[in-house]
């Protein structure tokens, strides 16, 4: 699976790709994330690649020439190959692992980022095969959405992760308990109230019988 990531702000993505999961896939070769830089393709010598929107309004508005000089240039020619261009937007599809687990059939992914006050609606209407949101929330730019979708699509590709059950059944699915058994506070200010002196972990979970377990865990 290849990411290809068109951003003003490249180097954005060089810490969160290179930890982890993430950077374990890379090293098997399972995916290939690259973030380009818009400017690279923009169409004056002062790599302008924004303008004033028409009408009227604040701040700034990416062009849609770039942008669709990057998508044409980095989209892989052979028809074997699905690919599937996505347009970050609060008005797009929410984020959910069943659009994860359907992106990650392709082979390509290109990520567009907004910047500034938007990008130019061509986009939206010609280049972008579909727009997704990851929260009904406004960020400075579709940077942090193409870190979350990269590393949701990731997950459900074979052989990133260590278990296959590691990315529903168990991952977030319920409640965590490691050593030690029992805590005990100790507060060295006022500044935080306890429920209770004594934190301990669930005894069922200390028994080793596993269909308890699995029963107490179904039951949360």
């Amino acid at each position: 699976m290849k990411f290809d990531i068109i951003t003003i702000f490249p180097k954005i993505f060089d810490s969160y790709f290179n930890e982890s999961i993430l950077k374990r896939a890379q090293e098997k070769r399972l995916i290939k994330i690259t973030a380009h830089n818009l400017r690279d393709f923009a169409m004056d010598k002062h790599r302008k690649v924004d303008d004033k929107p028409y009408g009227g309004g604040p701040g700034m508005v990416l062009k849609v020439e770039p942008i669709f000089k990057a998508v044409e240039k980095l989209k892989v020619k052979s028809k074997k190959l699905k690919v599937r261009t996505i347009l970050f937007s609060t008005r797009g599809e929410k984020l959910t692992s069943s659009v994860a687990k359907r992106l990650a059939k392709y082979d390509q992914l290109i990520l567009i980022c907004g910047r500034y006050e938007g990008v130019d609606e061509r986009v939206a209407q010609y280049v972008a095969d579909e727009e997704i949101s990851i929260g009904d929330f406004v960020l400075a730019g579709g940077e942090l959405p193409a870190m979350v979708l990269t590393e949701a699509v990731s997950r459900y590709i074979p052989g990133v992760l260590g278990k296959y059950e590691s990315l529903e059944d168990i991952k977030g699915s319920y409640v965590s308990y490691t050593r030690p058994e029992v805590f005990v506070p100790k507060l060295k200010t006022k500044n935080l109230k306890l429920k209770t002196k004594v934190w301990s972990v669930p005894k069922v979970l200390i028994t080793g019988h596993h269909k308890n377990i699995d029963k107490w865990r179904s039951g949360r």
